[in-house]
């Protein structure tokens, strides 16, 4: 039976806070602050947990291997002699927010009956764009049944690709065909625009998309300015509801008209900004949240607890759930060392419909598989990391060793 599994990212032994993202706030506010690694894998963990207990299906991801020493030696160096910036972006663990790792389109909205996935290029930071190898091994491994899916490589460069974190999808029900949409930019004041339009219209073709159920909305200039680098900052959509700020879309009104003339039924959840500035938007990182239907068919937000440290965030959302719009539970978790280096619930995980009969076992999270992974953690995840700490080679075969460790715990050592 086809339904949503959410694969979070495992928080890799090497997350760090380099500050190495332009344009995400929370990253640039934290470069130089020490991480700790252990304990932001374990809360990861511990919020695949919450999800299972919520009724969710649940699937995660390795990290991959850092630091990267096949990408430092194309660059004619190595982590003992690399510039500190080069060197810190080998050691990124950003593959950890899976939103980033593809954009998906489910079996029923493609021409082919296959769920298709596109390994996303991320070629517009430097720390992120030699991910896709690792990822792209790594879907094909969960995704291998062709009968069911096709994975696809990145677009070509020069069309930047962040995957699923600019992309949504709206459907009476997850199993049913839906409407998907495509968000690009085209400026950001003194931030990039990291989602070009001529990417979303290549998977668009390569995943067979109807062009009456495909729909390319542009960002909101002024919200990449305040630091919403992807679309899943000011804009979540889960069957069919949109939940988005007020200035999410460049054009509002024709992004409005659009997505009700593609799909009628839909139910537009707007926070405007007279209540909730675009600036507390992002502090709080509310539509960074998981939107899921729980099995009740009531929908809930699953969202980091600094929302709650917002009045006015707070004050909105509880007047929310008090009404009778369509979303009607508030999960806050705590995520804060993801959250310290931008990335909230929605960025650590991929979204992807599926039966999850057709999925690699070895990528689906059931509790003990959960245990499994927490007490690998505990043993070999370092506790803390320091900027400084990246030059010293006992760190980098610390993290090896921890990756190797996961691998082998989980039957995935053809990931090493």
């Amino acid at each position: 039976m086809l339904t949503e599994i959410n694969f979070d990212g495992i928080i890799g032994p090497s997350h760090n806070y380099a500050g190495l993202s332009l344009g995400n706030i929370a990253s640039a506010n934290n470069a130089g602050s020490v991480s700790e690694p252990r304990a932001a894998a374990l809360q990861g963990v511990a919020k695949m947990r919450a999800n299972i207990a919520l009724g969710l299906a649940q699937g995660f991801f390795m990290p991959l291997d850092r630091p990267n020493t096949g990408w430092l030696q194309s660059l004619a160096t190595d982590v003992a002699s690399a510039e500190p910036h080069l060197r810190a972006a080998s050691f990124s663990a950003s593959s950890m927010w899976a939103a980033n790792a593809a954009t998906v389109s489910p079996a029923p909205d493609t021409a082919d009956g296959r769920c298709h996935l596109t390994v996303a290029n991320l070629m517009t930071m430097p720390h992120r764009s030699h991910e896709w190898t690792g990822t792209l091994a790594q879907l094909k491994l969960a995704f291998a049944d062709e009968r069911h899916f096709v994975v696809h490589g990145p677009v070509p460069a020069p069309f930047g690709d962040e995957g699923a974190a600019n992309h949504m999808r709206l459907c009476e029900r997850h199993d049913s065909t839906g409407v998907e949409i495509f968000v690009y930019g085209k400026a950001g004041g003194p931030f990039p625009a990291r989602q070009h339009v001529e990417a979303g219209k290549a998977i668009a073709r390569r995943h067979g998309l109807a062009a009456d159920r495909t729909l390319f909305i542009q960002q909101s200039e002024t919200a990449i300015a305040a630091g919403a680098f992807h679309n899943d900052v000011v804009a979540v959509a889960n069957e069919s509801v949109l939940f988005t700020h007020e200035q999410a879309f460049e054009d509002r009104d024709g992004a409005y008209a659009a997505v009700r003339a593609a799909f009628p039924a839909v139910q537009i959840v707007e926070v405007p900004a007279s209540a909730v500035s675009l600036a507390d938007a992002i502090k709080s990182y509310l539509f960074n949240a998981q939107l899921v239907t729980l099995p009740d068919g009531g929908q809930a937000l699953v969202l980091p607890s600094e929302s709650q440290e917002v009045p006015a965030v707070w004050q909105w959302l509880e007047a929310m759930v008090a009404g009778n719009g369509p979303i009607r539970r508030l999960v806050p978790v705590n995520v804060r060392q993801s959250m310290a280096n931008g990335g909230g619930p929605a960025c650590l995980r991929l979204r992807l419909v599926a039966d999850p009969a057709t999925v690699d076992p070895r990528f689906i999270a059931t509790p003990g598989k959960l245990d499994a992974i927490e007490q690998v953690i505990a043993a070999h995840w370092p506790e803390r990391i320091a900027p400084g700490d990246l030059a010293d080679p006992a760190l980098a075969e610390t993290v090896r060793a921890a990756r190797r460790a996961l691998l082998d715990a989980l039957d995935l050592s053809a990931l090493a």
